[in-house]
């Protein structure tokens, strides 16, 4: 079983606005809003690709009680807890088709106590089995510790987990400690991680090599349109990145990982992750707002991926 978990929720509100200009008046084009944050991310592309999840994690007040409706219409197995005060977060996404940018505006979210936050990991780690898979993913909420991650990611592996850690900056180098079994940085992210830019292909696979050598079992970092570095103990394997018209690059990522937990609960091997991963993200990009892509794009893409043994 694949669980997800999203600390920090949120409904994004995705609006495409020509010539986005900053102290003037802005007409929206169109506007969509889906239920989103890293894992709920995740989640939503893992059904398309046909695989089942449990979505869990942290909401809060009206918004999260709407984020909640709309997961329930999806048809996603959700097991999501309450914070006693605040709301869930409502993000905006702006795209600006004729200048080709993605403008991020996030909220806070709400602020959660030490005690909803172990309640909910005793509920996860209490279903868990041996083999299962935990994707940990996305920003915490105010509140949390920031060694939530590696606290969790123990947690679930001494409950026999497999765990997917897929966040940014400390949250990620404090997730590191203990050693989850696949890590998902893109480029900028594992040059944060070890506090120097690395530029071309041997130093983000020396950077990758090193974080296996610290006990993670796979590490794909993700180069954007560029492709993927996908590495494991035995092999290395870099994708070229497919060109595809760009709807929303927002949960290209995530869907990458949606890919590689399915892959890994189905046995596939590196090389079909690879062709799976990267069909899936390329065809994410494609989709508007946080929508996922259905299989049909998917699989028409997969042929076209060309990847290389390192």
């Amino acid at each position: 079983m694949i669980y997800t978990v999203t600390l920090n929720p949120a409904l994004d509100k995705t609006v495409e606005i020509p010539h986005f200009t900053l102290d003037a008046v802005n007409r929206i084009a169109a506007l969509r809003t889906d239920p989103g944050g890293k894992g709920i991310n995740v989640s939503k592309v893992i059904a398309k690709l046909g695989g089942t999840s449990r979505a869990a994690g942290l909401l809060a007040g009206q918004t999260g009680r709407t984020l909640a409706a709309q997961l329930s219409a999806l048809g996603l197995d959700c097991d999501f807890s309450y914070a006693e005060a605040g709301e869930t977060r409502c993000n905006l996404k702006v795209i600006d088709p004729a200048n080709h940018t993605n403008t991020d505006i996030n909220e806070p979210g709400p602020t959660v106590t030490p005690a909803e936050l172990d309640a909910l990991l005793a509920k996860l780690t209490a279903s868990l089995g041996i083999g299962d898979i935990v994707v940990l993913a996305g920003s915490l909420p105010a509140g949390a510790p920031r060694d939530t991650y590696r606290t969790w990611t123990a947690a679930c592996k001494a409950a026999g987990a497999k765990v997917f850690l897929d966040a940014d900056g400390d949250l990620l180098a404090e997730g590191l400690k203990a050693a989850p079994y696949l890590v998902k940085p893109n480029d900028h992210e594992l040059s944060r991680l070890v506090g120097r830019e690395l530029t071309g292909i041997e130093e983000l696979h020396a950077a990758a090599r090193r974080l296996l050598e610290a006990g993670v079992h796979k590490v794909v970092v993700s180069l954007g349109g560029k492709g993927g570095l996908y590495v494991t103990r035995q092999r290395s394997i870099l994708a070229e990145g497919l060109r595809v018209p760009v709807g929303s690059t927002v949960g290209a990522g995530d869907s990458v990982v949606a890919a590689l937990a399915l892959a890994e609960e189905k046995g596939l091997s590196l090389e079909e992750a690879v062709v799976l991963s990267t069909a899936t993200g390329a065809a994410n990009v494609m989709c508007s707002g946080t929508q996922a892509a259905e299989y049909s794009v998917i699989a028409s893409l997969m042929p076209k991926v060309i990847w290389h043994e390192l």
